[in-house]
Order: structure tokens, then sequence, then C-alpha cells
């Protein structure tokens, strides 16, 4: 098999290790096969793939869509490196509220399989990042959710106190406002158990 999967301290959030082919001439790794993803435990159809670029101490996120927009991603950093971070929103699950990180690098080319349900984010290392993940549900705006990057509650230990961050990431509520913010019978929808 191409690929190495590793479930992480959350249920159903998988790092995946490509299986890389080097010599003098550069490299070739199959990133993608759903056949051995589905195995895995990575199911559903990945239907667009998005890229960022991004400069050092940029920190994006932490986002998530409600349903019925709500998104699985793989993510891979094929230029710099990364800290990414994903957060468990559901609200039934033991370890709501935690998270796991990992460092996606091009040179490890690790990628991070997020499931729904899950807030993500990330931060550069190096002094530009590229970044490639696929998804499995469109973009909906009116359905875009997300959790401010220092919530002292989920308490993300970041490699960067001071991230630069849009606007709109400066603003993000908490995991306490969100749960006050949002009707409970729709935050339940949000956070249902993924299986």
């Amino acid at each position: 098999m191409p690929f190495e999967f590793k479930q992480l301290g959350i249920p159903g959030v998988i790092l995946i290790k490509p299986k890389v082919f080097e010599d003098e001439r550069g490299f070739f790794m199959e990133s993608y096969k759903k056949e051995d993803f589905e195995k895995a435990g990575i199911k559903g159809e990945f239907i667009q793939d998005n890229h960022s670029k991004s400069q050092y101490g940029v920190l994006r996120g932490l986002h998530f869509q409600k349903e019925p927009y709500a998104q699985a991603k793989i993510v891979r950093c094929v230029r710099g490196e990364i800290y990414d971070v994903a957060v468990d929103l559901r609200k039934n699950s033991p370890t709501f509220g935690k998270y796991v990180s990992v460092n996606l690098s091009e040179e490890n080319k690790y990628q991070l399989y997020v499931p729904r349900y899950f807030a993500h984010g990330f931060l550069v290392l190096s002094d530009v990042a590229e970044v490639i993940y696929k998804v499995d549900n469109v973009y909906a705006p009116e359905y875009e959710g997300g959790l401010i990057w220092n919530d002292p509650d989920v308490a993300i230990s970041w490699p960067n106190d001071n991230p630069i961050l849009s606007p709109k990431d400066r603003e993000l509520p908490t995991l306490r406002e969100l749960i006050e913010k949002d009707k409970p019978q729709d935050f339940t929808r949000l956070t249902q158990t993924f299986s």
C-alpha cells in the first residue's frame, strides 16, 4: 500500500504518510487513492481542491461549515511548513472541544484528514507556505462558522502567539460563545457524531 494511515488522539482524525520514491531526478508519490483511503476509514466523495499561499506568521482559521454544507478535508502543504490544527466540535464526543495538531511540510509530505464537524486552521511556520486541500462538499458562505484561534478553553499551543489574522478571523467567537449563540437544535446538527 502506498500510504500509512495513523489515527491521532481524536478518533476520526487521520495522519496520512505517503510512500515517496526519490532518486537524483526528484520524487514520485501518490497523494490520493480512493480505494486505499476508504479502507482506512476516509470515505466520501471529494469534489473540490483548494490552494492557498500565505506568508510566515499567517494563521488561517479556525473554520468549519454547518449542515447541510459541512465539509471533510484532506490537507497537505506542498511548499514550506505549517502547524495544522483540528478541533472536535462533535457535541456528544468525549473529545468535544479538544484538538490535535501536526506539522505538515513539503519535506515530510504528510497529509491530515479532518472529518466533518471539526474546526480547522493552520499557522505558517516557513517564509511562505502553499497548502492544497480536498473537500467533500461545496463552500457555502451563509453556512460558514468559526472558532477564535486563541480560545482559552481549547488552549491550542500555537508556536506563534502573535499571528497575522484576517479581519474576519479576528472576530470569531469562543467555543462558549458559539454554543450560547446558536440555537440548540442547530448546534446539535452541527456537532452530530461523525460516522
